[in-house]
């Protein structure tokens, strides 16, 4: 076999809480032919990519196969759109750089995101107001059971927020090798009304923003409220923004007037998930190295030497508070194994 399987591998630098974990194996694969070969050894099998969006609890018992199938090329292109195929490997922010600087417009709002482009329609990754199943054209799965390759189009994925087929009926059968998007050439629409993005621009003085400023202004948001992982543990956004009926949310009203929430559709609502954990005061809490993100209360960390149980508790803990004072359940947009 060509490809180097590992045995007993450190999974400590390969997800961004940085919790100590190790698999039983470890391989990683650059091509549909090195995905074919570690495919046909006998082993339970966990995919894994930039690891932005898990945490281990435990040991995996089983193979790790990393993702690191890359590229990025035009494949179509008409009068007035793009279709541009990525490798499932590529780093997502490399992804929208690249769209940037050809001035192919779709992705600007999801500047920044950690993990990468194979993740992006499992998790149907979205930020300030744009989700990636706007832009998705198609892509490219191999089958973990039988090695046989499959077209997904939208309709198949399924898409619903920070959710895809991938997260229920295909959970963990499948390996994204290959995503295409559909982007803007000229004349693109901007989403600013979410978020601070606005308030960025009309600071820097851009009256009429282009998709590079929409994108540093969502870079210099980001950077300001998240944690970078390389110095604080930590996978993002931990818990989805829950959607309620519209109804609920004007009752909540009467004891919470300040609650903000988003149109979520006509009669429903997004609310917030970090706004509820401050109020629930949670943000800055710490018990040993696991913690609410100062900053930023919709974000776990690990200071250093948190484990993945740990961790856990404190999400746990974190969601029964919230059901507990507001009747609102939280659900975990990371993976815990």
């Amino acid at each position: 076999m060509s490809v180097r399987v590992i045995e007993h591998q450190d999974l400590q630098q390969y997800h961004t809480f940085g919790l100590r974990a190790e698999a039983s194996y470890f391989a990683e694969v650059h091509s549909q032919a090195e995905l074919s070969e570690v495919l046909k050894l006998p082993h339970q099998r966990l995919i894994l990519g930039g690891g932005s969006n898990l945490f281990f609890t435990r040991n995996y018992p089983g193979l790790i196969i990393r993702n690191a199938i890359g590229g990025i090329q035009v494949i179509a292109e008409s009068q007035e759109h793009v279709i541009v195929e990525a490798g499932g490997g590529v780093v997502w922010h490399e992804l929208v750089q690249w769209t940037i600087q050809h001035n192919y417009g779709g992705l600007e709002n999801l500047s920044l995101i950690p993990g990468t482009v194979g993740a992006a329609p499992i998790q149907n990754i979205g930020a300030y107001g744009v989700e990636f199943d706007t832009v998705f054209y198609q892509l490219e799965g191999i089958e973990l059971e039988t090695g046989i390759k499959r077209t997904f189009t939208r309709t198949d994925c399924d898409f619903g927020y920070r959710d895809s087929i991938f997260k229920r009926d295909l959970k963990g059968k499948y390996i994204v090798t290959s995503v295409q998007i559909r982007l803007t050439l000229d004349n693109h629409p901007l989403s600013l009304n979410y978020g601070d993005i606005r308030n960025v621009l009309l600071e820097r003085g851009i009256a009429e923003p282009g998709i590079r400023d929409v994108s540093e202004a969502v870079i210099e948001i980001r950077s300001s409220k998240l944690p970078d992982p390389s110095v604080i543990g930590n996978a993002g956004s931990f818990f989805k923004n829950p959607i309620v009926t519209r109804s609920f949310y004007e009752g909540m009203l009467a004891d919470y007037p300040d609650m903000p929430s988003y149109a979520a559709g006509e009669e429903r609502c997004k609310i917030p998930a970090a706004w509820l954990i401050e109020r629930a005061g949670w943000k800055g809490y710490r018990i040993g190295d696991a913690g609410v993100y100062p900053k930023h209360a919709l974000v776990l960390v690990n200071y250093g030497h948190a484990t993945g149980s740990q961790m856990y508790h404190l999400a746990q803990a974190i969601q029964q508070s919230i059901l507990d004072i507001f009747g609102i359940p939280l659900e975990s947009e990371v993976n815990m194994i």
